[in-house]
């Protein structure tokens, strides 16, 4: 078994087709998506001792909110630290631990729970899950782009449209497996997490024994390096060790922050926003209903943008991103004083099609300027910008926004001064994507 990890062993023989791969990256990212439903299990978890209500004795909501701190936390440090080790071992390999990690951080989890020991909690999904996560999200992309170099924005975004469409699995099963296991003795949550576990491990084990690599030179028949003249995509390669001396990576990383810094702080105030700025006409059942509809148009807009950057470049998607993600986050105070919410609700469709696309195009961005030798690591590197706007984006919703109305500020009006600071955050990354040129041939490694 052991030897089946192997990056030798994965390597496709003549004949294998591409597209068992995508399949492969999708069976990891519908499985670690879930990271994005763990809310789910958020009211449950206040209610163990409890049972139908919370006891003096249970967790607080703020207590248990740390597992997801945690987690997305770990998920950028594990992608960072574990980037090169990926190339290196091949993407079986760490498919293999990141299940291993991802569906072990269900188990032990779970036994805290039993025990109601919430740092077992944190050690279980926070730290081990957490690291699943990491290591699973950048394992498939190097194979990808390796497979699909005359598509490799389509490619990976077939994968990361798995991740942001994880929940959509993850949520119902957990609350249908929640009701089924509940009972006058147990809320339910540690059989839960045991049947998720399991499940997701099976699930992940599906693309460990799918994934392949394709043999050294290997070329989709017909494709030509010269078809991809006046798009900014290099054939040369850079070290993920090198990448990081390069300005190149570092207006990457700035792009990509600001990007889901504004996404990710909407994403978690869509809800009381809505219903603050358009309180004659949205109930709380509207407001869910937008909160769906906001993560239906992220999936979305995974796998459209970065399939479009192929045929248009990704400085030309990513310019869009900025310059109407931009000028609607500045329309947006006005949208809200409109007796109908229809153009505040599809302002916010369009930008969180551009918040998943960011995720879905940047792996073909470093592709382009760093090539396909260590662009895994590098990857894993650049989501450090991810664990960086997850702390940003709710913070600069959050506390601004309460400052207004302790200052008097309507609460409809509350969000204006935020939504006016994040279309400046994204003019910081428009001018940072006009400023990306080729890497400088000094930085290129002679043969990979």
């Amino acid at each position: 078994m052991l030897n089946f990890l192997d990056r030798k062993h994965s390597i496709a023989k003549p004949g294998h087709s591409r597209w068992l791969i995508p399949p492969a990256a999708l069976a990891i990212h519908l499985a670690i998506g879930q990271v994005y439903a763990l809310s789910v299990f958020n009211l449950p978890l206040t209610r163990i001792i409890g049972i139908t209500e919370s006891a003096a004795a249970d967790w607080r909501l703020t207590t248990v909110g740390w597992i997801f701190s945690i987690a997305i936390v770990f998920l950028g440090l594990s992608a960072a630290l574990f980037g090169k080790w990926l190339e290196r071992e091949g993407p079986r390999k760490a498919m293999f631990v990141s299940a291993l990690c991802f569906s072990g951080g269900f188990f032990v989890s779970a036994l805290g729970v039993y025990l109601h020991n919430i740092w077992l909690v944190y050690l279980g999904y926070g730290v081990f899950g957490g690291i699943g996560l990491g290591i699973g999200y950048i394992s498939p992309v190097s194979t990808l782009i390796k497979w699909f170099p005359d598509r490799p924005g389509m490619a990976t975004g077939m994968a990361i449209m798995g991740f942001g469409g994880g929940a959509m699995i993850g949520s119902p099963l957990a609350v249908n497996l929640l009701d089924r296991f509940s009972s006058d003795v147990s809320a339910g949550v540690w059989e839960t997490m045991l049947v998720m576990g399991s499940i997701y491990f099976c699930l992940m084990m599906i693309g460990v024994f799918l994934v392949r690599i394709p043999p050294k030179g290997w070329k989709p028949e017909g494709f030509s390096p010269a078809n991809n003249a006046g798009k900014m995509i290099t054939n040369n390669h850079v070290d993920a060790d090198t990448a990081l001396k390069t300005k190149q990576f570092w207006l990457l990383w700035v792009m990509l922050c600001v990007n889901v810094t504004a996404g990710i702080g909407v994403l978690g105030q869509a809800s009381p926003m809505i219903q603050e700025m358009f309180s004659a006409s949205i109930t709380v059942q509207d407001a869910a209903l937008f909160v769906a509809l906001l993560s239906f148009f992220n999936l979305i807009g995974r796998f459209f943008w970065s399939s479009l950057s192929d045929k248009i470049g990704r400085q030309v998607v990513y310019g869009i991103y900025f310059g109407l993600g931009l000028i609607l986050y500045a329309l947006i105070p006005s949208l809200g004083t409109f007796e109908t919410a229809f153009w505040f609700i599809a302002a916010f469709s369009l930008i969180m099609t551009m918040y998943g696309g960011g995720f879905a195009t940047i792996p073909a961005y470093l592709r382009d300027l760093f090539g396909t030798f260590q662009v895994g690591a590098i990857h894993g590197r650049l989501l450090t910008a991810w664990s960086t706007a997850g702390v940003l984006g709710p913070v600069l919703i959050n506390y601004i926004r309460q400052a207004q109305v302790d200052a008097g500020i309507p609460a409809a009006e509350a969000y204006s001064l935020t939504m006016y600071i994040m279309a400046g955050l994204l003019l910081i990354g428009f001018l940072c994507n006009l400023a990306i040129r080729e890497v400088d041939k000094k930085h290129h490694i002679r043969e990979v």
